[in-house]
């Protein structure tokens, strides 16, 4: 069986670990700290924090921006269910918003409807790998907190640079602002199905130094309990070393892979293919019912997940037959119709390095059958 998800770690990350294990640097220090270095590079940030749970990162995140409890706080309905109650912990008021049915990401138009409902700060999910439009939703005003924990090393190319882009050599850089650096603060999980694989954790990322100013501040009052050990932090450092490889072999894949599904019924989200987007599994939305697809690709011995499984919405989904009748409407989502629809129809196919060329080329022969 073909599984949807598989780990990018190789003998690199088991080396890093276990030398972590025999020098007895388990818990956070130097190697957290290595990390964080490697996070200001990559991500071309100010400075950045790691922490042991994107809970906490998003919790110290909410509280940085300085934003009044019970405010109301937007999110996309297809964001990740932790988030709702994170927020709703930290003594916020959640707000959700619909999305786009062509990319599974809010927009401007979607925001602006949630500021006139009284939306003070965005957290701004940026899913499967397609990053939003970004610069249109941070020029409406709202903070935001980008969540870039699917889409980490996706970017906006600097205009100067867009004409360079499809004559791009192996050792030239293109000159962009990467996810991560839009948002007032930026959280980026670093769990086992995330683009960049701690095992666990996350990273709290202030883009200018005026928001890092304000994030160091709040981190010396934080106990050492709740940062990223350095038994993850090794194994984090390498995967951030070996991104480019990966997301190389990743890209490969999905250009296979969509070639393939224009051929059939169904279709993928739209993205750009070149740098606004990582290539974070590879979703399909259905045509037909997902019991017919999963019986068709379990045949060929192919395992496909929903998408939105563990989303607001999702979770939502999961708890509503448990719920008080006065808790009904903390948790509606009626006027979440497109996100509901991509809910049901939308799901993931493997995608990873470690892939065989013949079970890429099943894939994408299935792909192109798909009932």
């Amino acid at each position: 069986m073909i599984q949807t998800f598989s780990s990018t770690i190789r003998r690199k990350e088991m080396d890093a670990v276990l030398t972590c294990m025999v020098d007895e640097k388990i818990g956070p220090g130097e190697i957290n700290a290595r990390f964080i270095q490697s996070v200001k590079e990559f991500f071309g940030c100010a400075g950045a924090l790691a922490f042991r749970s994107p809970d906490t990162a998003l919790k110290i995140a909410l509280d940085a921006c300085g934003i009044e409890k019970g405010s109301k706080i937007m999110l996309s309905a297809l964001a990740p269910g932790w988030q709702f109650f994170s927020i709703k912990e930290a003594g916020y008021e959640p707000l959700v918003l619909d999305v786009n049915d062509s990319t599974c990401c809010v927009t401007s138009e979607k925001v602006e409807e949630g500021i006139s409902n009284g939306g003070r700060l965005l957290i701004l999910h940026e899913p499967l790998g397609i990053l939003p439009d970004v610069e249109n939703i941070i020029s409406l005003g709202v903070p935001v907190i980008e969540d870039v924990s699917q889409c980490a090393g996706a970017m906006i190319v600097e205009k100067s640079s867009e004409q360079q882009v499809g004559e791009q050599k192996d050792n030239q850089e293109v000159k962009g602002k990467k996810a991560g650096c839009f948002g007032v603060f930026s959280i980026c999980s670093l769990e086992e199905h995330d683009v960049i694989t701690a095992g666990g954790g996350a990273i709290l990322i202030a883009a200018n130094r005026r928001d890092w100013s304000v994030l160091k501040q709040i981190s010396e009052m934080i106990p050492k309990i709740k940062m990223l050990p350095d038994i993850n932090a090794a194994l984090a450092l390498v995967q951030i070393k070996e991104y480019k490889r990966n997301e190389t072999v990743r890209k490969e894949i999905f250009n296979l892979y969509n070639h393939s599904i224009m051929a059939g019924r169904n279709k993928t989200f739209v993205r750009d293919f070149e740098y606004g987007s990582v290539a974070y599994s590879f979703p399909v939305v259905l045509n037909s019912g997902v019991k017919d697809v999963k019986q068709y690709v379990m045949k060929k011995d192919i395992e496909v997940v929903l998408a939105f499984e563990d989303s607001v919405i999702g979770t939502f989904e999961k708890i509503k037959e448990n719920l008080l009748e006065d808790e009904k409407n903390v948790y509606d989502y009626s006027s979440c119709k497109t996100a509901k629809n991509l809910y049901l129809r939308t799901v993931l196919f493997p995608l990873y390095p470690r892939l065989l060329k013949s079970q890429v080329e099943k894939i994408s022969k299935v792909l192109g059958t798909l009932p």
